[in-house]
């Protein structure tokens, strides 16, 4: 498989993660800050590299606590 961060929400905030393209494991680049926004969507894909090649989607959300 091959994994990859399609799109963010809010937009433009996309380049503060990152996606292990072989393992789908997400991280952090930048900071968050609560203040500035609380909920962080973003939309992944999985891909195969059968012929012809089929993909999964799914959405993961992230919630910044206050802390």
């Amino acid at each position: 498989f091959s994994y990859s961060i399609l799109t963010s929400i809010p937009i433009g905030k996309k380049e503060l993660f990152t996606i292990d393209t072989k393992t789908g494991e997400i991280r952090l680049k930048g900071t968050l800050d609560f203040e500035d926004v609380r909920l962080h969507e973003l939309q992944i894909e999985a891909r195969d590299k059968g012929t012809p090649s089929l993909s999964g989607h799914c959405s993961v959300e992230l919630e910044v606590l206050d802390v």
